[in-house]
């Protein structure tokens, strides 16, 4: 679906006004009706204005977040890297999803990630926690105490029987991804579901015991964001996960509710090493996919585009 999202935005206004008439008909407001029949949005411009306009897009945060829920933003924050290394997520990308969670009635946001070096060094050099430290009821961690994690099944699991993983995300919080994009020594790519690593305690074994396309696919089967939503305003394009290495700029935000359609438009953005390929050449995003977990080819999707 293509169109105007400013005009979407006004004719939102509107139709809340009427949304009794409109759920009482059909059971959704027509906006909400509009929103879900776009797979993925596609916005160009500023962190900022591209992840509200993204949001807006998929029929604003509140189709997501109401009132008095607790939301977890899961960012990339993995590494003491400034926002221009494009190692970790934009902050402004975190800023504007954290404002909009609180404005839609959240009683509690928290930020986090697993990361891979010191957690001071990572809240400092990525912007994050200084991006968030003004809106009241986000608190932003990195989180690397084996105590904040718990072990679940993973019934579906080809190699992963259990995993341990954020409690945070176990207790009825609303799960926002917001991976970056960038390049991997190991997969490829780090988009959306290899960015869910992030949210468990062992990331060691997925490199060392198993084959970790299948890891990061099964773990998709048990950790299931409510919305993805990919900084792509810069990608890393080769060196990645912790860079440095090249960055292009393509001042992109991609969201939606299939993590897997928009790890594979993602993963179509920019030359990977050089190279250009497609969502089903990503080893875990063609297991996802097999499993059920998301639609992989872009020509088939859904797309809303616009600038903001």
């Amino acid at each position: 679906m293509k169109g105007n999202s400013s005009n979407l935005s006004r004719r939102q206004f509107i139709l809340t006004t009427a949304a009794g008439v409109a759920v009482g008909l059909t059971g959704y407001p027509s906006f909400l009706r509009a929103a879900e029949e776009v797979d993925i949005a596609v916005i160009s411009g500023e962190p900022a204005a591209a992840t509200r306009k993204a949001m807006e897009a998929l029929g604003g945060i509140a189709r997501f977040v109401k009132k008095g829920q607790r939301v977890v933003i899961k960012p990339n924050m993995s590494f003491a890297r400034t926002p221009d290394f494009a190692a970790t997520t934009h902050p402004q990308v975190v800023f504007a999803v954290a404002r909009a969670c609180v404005d839609a009635g959240a009683k509690e946001v928290l930020v986090l990630d697993h990361t891979l070096q010191r957690a001071e060094l990572c809240l400092d050099r990525t912007g994050i926690r200084e991006a968030c430290r003004n809106i009241k009821g986000v608190h932003v961690f990195a989180l690397q105490d084996r105590k904040f994690f718990r072990e679940i099944q993973v019934p579906q699991g080809k190699v992963l029987e259990r995993v341990e993983v954020l409690a945070d995300i176990l207790d009825n919080a609303v799960l926002i991804n917001v991976p970056v994009a960038k390049s991997h020594s190991t997969t490829g790519v780090s988009l959306g579901l290899k960015g869910l690593m992030g949210l468990i305690w062992d990331r060691g074994s997925f490199h060392s015991r198993f084959d970790i396309n299948q890891g990061i696919a099964d773990l998709a089967t048990v950790i299931r964001p409510q919305l993805t939503i990919l900084d792509a305003t810069r990608a890393m394009v080769s060196g990645g996960p912790g860079g440095p290495g090249e960055v292009r700029k393509p001042n992109l935000v991609i969201a939606g509710v299939d993590p897997v359609a928009v790890d594979s438009y993602g993963a179509g953005i920019v030359p990977w090493y050089g190279q250009n390929f497609s969502g089903r050449q990503v080893d875990h995003l063609l297991a996802a996919h097999q499993r059920g977990l998301g639609k992989i080819d872009v020509e088939k999707l859904r797309i809303h585009k616009g600038t903001a």
